[in-house]
């Protein structure tokens, strides 16, 4: 059964860099309820979907409105109380960790500490050859495909109830994204919680069960895969235009 998370009116301002003491909102009144396996939320760049990952996951607080997790408030909780209570964060860009293995990662993940045999498991299910790679460190010799397979590993070790992922395929090559295609895709079946990712592509797009366009801040359209082909047609200028996969910031 899919984890049920719900933004009740969620608005979030950040310091304005521009002006002193000015401060700029960045998400509007943003309801929105994810109770589905797979929901891609897509839009134009800097509209607010990193921000809006940020604000789920406890990295931001949001600035009014309400956050409910299975029923529960968690507005107020922070990161790691978050965590706790089921919900994964993965980052655009991965955190590399020196001194740390591949293993030591996963077992954090994991909150015990696992056999060879068991974290080789996880890596198998994101496609790479896992004695290679179990006693790695995770830094900068790992490419950035690698890393985002780690990364989705050590979701997988977690096993939470909601999975967000922020932009997968940003920095990567066409070989790994399409690899990532394929991890997605299997997550898709087995999941027993919810997946929500920001993406561009429309290969991920195409997997959801639901799809949120977020723009200027504001949830502007919120359909299943039927809305994909005038997303994609230039019906909708702006979202289709982030389609492309050009720019990150957002």
């Amino acid at each position: 059964m899919a984890a049920m998370l719900e933004l009740q009116h969620v608005c979030f301002a950040a310091e304005d860099g521009q002006e002193k003491g000015a401060r700029k909102e960045i998400l509007h009144d943003v309801s929105l309820t994810v109770n589905d396996r797979f929901v891609a939320l897509t839009g134009p760049n800097g509209g607010g979907k990193s921000t809006l990952a940020k604000v789920i996951a406890g990295i931001y607080r949001p600035t009014s409105g309400k956050i409910l997790f299975n029923g529960e408030d968690i507005t107020d909780l922070s990161v790691t109380d978050r965590a706790k209570k089921g919900i994964s964060f993965a980052f655009q860009q991965p955190v590399r960790f020196k001194g740390i293995t591949v293993r030591d990662l996963l077992s954090i993940a994991a909150g015990k500490k696992l056999t060879v045999s068991e974290a080789c498991r996880y890596l198998a299910e994101v496609g790479l050859c896992a004695r290679e790679y179990v006693e790695r460190e995770v830094n900068a010799s790992l490419s950035g495909g690698e890393l985002k397979r780690v990364e989705i590993a050590t979701i997988l070790a977690r096993g939470t109830e909601l999975s967000v992922f922020d932009e997968p395929e940003a920095g990567i090559d066409l070989w790994s994204f399409n690899s990532l295609i394929g991890v997605f895709e299997e997550l898709h079946r087995k999941i027993n919680g919810s997946i929500l990712i920001i993406s561009h592509q429309e290969r991920i797009l195409n997997i959801a069960d639901k799809i949120v366009v977020l723009a200027d801040g504001r949830v502007s359209r919120v359909g299943g895969r039927e809305i994909l082909p005038e997303l994609l047609s230039g019906a909708r200028p702006s979202p289709c235009a982030v389609l492309t996969g050009e720019g990150r910031n957002g």
